[in-house]
């Protein structure tokens, strides 16, 4: 399999924690792209032209992190990372949205102070802003103080903390906000982790 990534997005990186956690990161490859760059590669593999994309072993292209974090975990072998169904199952999804929610209000927000100052919306970037305070508050009372075997929400939570302090260490999101600071204390001495911090 063959992976379009780059290695500073935190969605590539819920993908490549996922891959050691399944103990499976030797089956893909990874091809390295700028996708503001519009490759025609990652186009041919995802027409919406973001990343990640995960070209399979049959010529099949998934992207979007979710479903390719879902299909990584029903057809690897290893620890499941996501229930098959029930109520936990959709506590794990739940907090996987939250995380991605995080993650998409964060990227918006680094596109947008990409473009020329008097162009910038600061009103959108507020709006962003606090969108991802609410979500740290919402993750904080959902997660509680006991640390679990990492599933997929946990991952997703821990790309989008390790997301905020690469890019937006302003939040200090850890000061009012300790189970969260717990858990991803738990989740960054992990090898999966430690081996996908973000490189600038």
């Amino acid at each position: 399999m063959k992976l379009f990534a780059s290695n500073t997005s935190p969605f590539v990186r819920k993908v490549r924690v996922v891959l050691r956690e399944k103990g499976a990161e030797g089956l893909v490859t990874e091809e390295i792209v700028v996708a503001r760059e519009d490759p025609p590669a990652l186009h041919a593999a995802n027409p919406l032209g973001k990343i990640p994309a995960l070209i399979l072993n049959d010529g099949m292209a998934l992207f979007d992190s979710p479903v390719i974090c879902e299909y990584l975990d029903t057809t690897l072998p290893g620890p499941s990372l996501l229930p098959a169904s029930g109520p936990k199952r959709w506590k794990v999804l739940r907090l996987e949205a939250a995380a991605d929610g995080i993650l998409d209000a964060g990227v918006a927000t680094i596109y947008e102070g990409m473009r020329p100052t008097d162009e910038r919306s600061p009103a959108a970037m507020l709006r962003w802003r606090n969108a991802i305070i609410r979500s740290l508050d919402f993750l904080e009372s959902e997660l509680g103080a006991t640390f679990a075997s990492p599933d997929i929400g946990l991952i997703a939570v821990g790309c989008a903390l390790g997301y905020l302090d690469f890019r937006f260490p302003d939040i200090a999101w850890r000061d009012t906000r300790p189970a969260l600071a717990a858990h991803f204390e738990a989740l960054s001495a992990r090898r999966s982790f430690k081996e996908t911090m973000p490189r600038a």
